[in-house]
């Protein structure tokens, strides 16, 4: 091997081990200070920071799909047959609030496309209703800024997180709550993990084949869905390969940031705070309406409509008293799988039907 090629081997390897280093300990600043969505948040950070400083890092092809398809894994691990139960027994409001969450933030996401203040496709993923990894990868798939998107989402999950926090100590006099996570070394079912992995690598390819969008996300995740769902398999992830996933998915949306696109990201934060604001404003206008129909506690209906993210709210509910954790869990599980499966079909007909949209979609393709 030339020398030239060996040093440049050795110098990007000890970028990948800077990377990781500071990735970890943006991550346990980031979880010790009780925020939501460090294991994540940690490792983007840390991709910002050095896509920022110019260093060029590509994350690994094959990894990166990998990492997807358990993210689609880790998303069907949350639809129990207790949450399909709360479903049915309540199908016709989850179904009606959702659509009213999901119009009202596409509605926003438009008038923020129609004021110029951020770019159309990029808008309506920035400001949809939880799944924020989820629809960063879809948003990147339909041709959206998958950096603004990330900002966008990750924006708002922080705002609706802290605003259910307070909402829950203030209301029921409860302390910050802390995720319930599964120990780091956990012992693990090998059969029923390559079971799982062969899954996700099945549906991925289903997916592809179909030509579904984001497939490498979707595939795993229907599949895995129904079969968990159905009680007819059982989705165990250990904690430390969940945490790789986050990792590739991070560092694949913070290596793409460069000092002019943080900055720019930068530049929107006042319409991106104001558009959270407004969503989780309208979603408490709707908890409003769930807790007179579904005649469950206030508490209980807002943290069950709050606009994203699951893991967060699911943490706040139980570690809230008197909150009726399936409700909460029941709608938001479903929303998520709507948000998923619906954000691009809503994305395409706000385009089609939106003059300015297709005008400057128009002008990207000349």
């Amino acid at each position: 091997m030339p020398a030239w090629r060996s040093a440049a081997s050795w110098r990007s390897s000890a970028q990948w081990v800077a990377l990781l280093t500071l990735s970890a300990i943006v991550s346990l600043i980031w979880a010790a200070a009780g925020l939501p969505g460090a294991l994540l948040l940690g490792p983007m950070i840390g991709g910002i920071a050095f896509g920022v400083k110019g260093l060029r890092l590509l994350t690994p092809p094959l990894p990166y799909l990998g990492a997807q398809g358990l993210l689609g894994a880790m998303i069907a691990s949350a639809i129990t047959p207790a949450i399909v139960a709360s479903f049915s027994h309540n199908a016709p409001l989850f179904c009606l609030v959702i659509a009213a969450t999901l119009l009202g933030a596409a509605a926003i996401g438009w008038l923020i496309s129609r004021f110029g203040l951020i770019p159309g496709a990029t808008a309506i993923y920035g400001t949809s209703p939880g799944a924020s990894v989820a629809m960063v990868l879809l948003g990147e798939a339909e041709g959206a800024d998958a950096r603004l998107v990330a900002f966008m989402q990750y924006s708002r999950v922080l705002l609706v997180a802290l605003g259910a926090a307070l909402v829950a100590h203030f209301w029921s006099g409860t302390a910050g709550a802390h995720a319930p996570h599964a120990p780091w070394l956990a012992p693990v079912h090998w059969g029923n993990l390559a079971a799982v992995l062969l899954l996700v690598a099945l549906g991925q390819q289903a997916a592809r084949l179909l030509r579904v969008p984001a497939w490498a996300l979707l595939g795993p995740m229907l599949l895995l869905s129904a079969l968990h769902a159905g009680s007819w398999m059982n989705i165990e992830l250990p904690r430390w390969l969940l945490a790789g996933a986050y990792a590739l998915i991070g560092w694949h949306i913070g290596l793409g940031f460069t000092r002019d696109a943080l900055r720019h990201a930068g530049q929107t934060l006042p319409v991106v705070a104001a558009a959270a604001i407004c969503l989780m404003s309208f979603c408490g206008l709707l908890a409003w309406g769930v807790m007179r129909l579904a005649h469950v506690d206030a508490l209980t209906a807002y943290l069950a409509t709050s606009p994203g993210g699951l893991d967060s709210v699911a943490i706040i509910a139980a570690s809230t008293p008197r909150v009726d954790l399936s409700f909460v869990l029941g709608m938001q599980s479903v929303r998520l799988l709507f948000v998923i499966g619906l954000a691009p079909l809503i994305t395409r007909l706000v385009v089609q039907h939106s003059a300015h949209l297709q005008a400057a979609k128009n002008s990207a393709g000349d």
